[in-house]
């Protein structure tokens, strides 16, 4: 889940799309801007992912829950 700059909320969907380990990316409402869903096989693809996502330019923070099987 993502918090961005006022009015960047799409620009940053469409640049988690580009991103090979981004399965969907989606606007919401709420206490989130964005929500992006990465699919990995190993944690630390998983890991690269997320760093490379907190990395964007225009995303302030980002609350990270990672689903175990």
């Amino acid at each position: 889940m993502l918090n961005c700059d006022l009015g960047a909320e799409e620009y940053i969907v469409e640049e988690l799309k580009q991103m090979p380990k981004v399965k969907n990316a989606h606007l919401t409402y709420g206490a989130y801007d964005v929500i992006a869903e990465v699919n990995t096989e190993e944690q630390k693809d998983f890991e690269k992912a997320v760093a490379d996502i907190r990395k964007l330019s225009r995303v302030v923070s980002t609350m990270t829950l990672n689903v175990i099987n």
